[in-house]
């Protein structure tokens, strides 16, 4: 009896491991009762004036998107391939480039093209806008960097659906609240790697321009940025990945473009247009990143002609 009372008594203690002891079933629907209810009242009282406020984003995605749609093809491609050359400066990468432009229009999927293209052309810029700032004054301080830090960290590792859940609440089903949600999702690496790059730089670089005299914003715009150019690239580079793979969780919330008919493809079981959207997405990430990859090499060798 003591044997089997113990053994009882043992397999108890054992389930009791095995059993973490977290908050009750009511103290955790109070929690998340009042973490909505707060965050409700919140889009209710300043929703509105946050739309208001991002007017001007709608503004520029849309001119953005209609130069590109409702521009002639041939006009169109002809600037992709400009813009190729004169970052690469490689016929192999132009080339390239236009047999990719051709494919995916030759598959009927130019206009969701343009409508991708016009999203990361704006996305970046509006991270860059948001995100170098952020890396300067990362660089500058110690303390702001070990504060934005942890920031990020959380930016980078929270799963990308979760971004669109206070985005919606706020802003509602469309193109700007899904454009926010890419930049939020996409923004830290040019925010590091521009920390990352001004860190870089030659103390040598800098304390020969402070013999010179300059000021402080002489020192960034005319040494600091320039030298931390080619690392600043990789976080661009980096940036505009990751907003390409945002387009397709995107898309559930009214973002146009190529990830609409992968999201209609995984609904509906199409596997040919999920396949070929897919893809499209594909050949447009490779031309991004060999491009910007081809201007940070340049970048990186004229520097060292000219600092060499």
């Amino acid at each position: 009896m003591g044997i089997a009372r113990s053994g009882r008594q043992g397999g108890g203690f054992a389930l009791s491991l095995n059993v973490f002891p977290a908050l009750g079933e009511d103290t955790l629907r109070q929690l998340r009762q009042t973490i909505d209810g707060s965050f409700r009242v919140f889009t209710r009282q300043y929703g509105d004036a946050l739309e208001h406020v991002f007017d001007p984003l709608r503004d520029f995605l849309l001119a953005s998107e209609h130069l590109l749609t409702r521009s002639p093809w041939p006009l169109v491609m002809l600037g992709i391939l400009a813009v190729s050359w004169l970052a690469s400066r490689s016929w192999k990468i132009v080339l390239w480039a236009g047999l990719a432009l051709c494919l995916v229009g030759w598959f009927g999927m130019w206009e969701d093209l343009m409508k991708t293209l016009s999203m990361i052309f704006v996305c970046t810029v509006v991270a860059l806008v948001v995100g170098m700032p952020v890396g300067i004054g990362m660089s500058y301080s110690n303390r702001v960097q070990s504060t934005v830090n942890p920031v990020l960290d959380v930016m980078q590792t929270l799963p990308s659906f979760v971004y669109l859940i206070p985005v919606v609440m706020l802003l509602g089903i469309g193109r700007v609240p899904g454009l926010i949600a890419v930049v939020i999702y996409a923004i830290p690496p040019i925010i590091r790697f521009t920390n990352l790059g001004i860190r870089m730089v030659s103390a040598d670089l800098v304390e020969a321009a402070d013999a010179f005299g300059a000021a402080r914003w002489q020192k960034m715009l005319q040494v600091q940025l320039p030298l931390a150019l080619p690392t600043i690239m990789a976080g661009v580079n980096q940036t505009i990945m990751l907003a390409l793979s945002m387009v397709v969780v995107a898309s559930m919330i009214g973002v146009q473009g190529l990830g609409q008919p992968v999201l209609r493809a995984i609904t509906n079981q199409y596997f040919a247009m999920g396949l070929f959207n897919g893809l499209a997405i594909v050949v447009i990430a490779i031309l991004f990143d060999r491009v910007s990859q081809a201007y940070g090499k340049r970048l990186q060798k004229h520097l060292e002609v000219v600092h060499g």
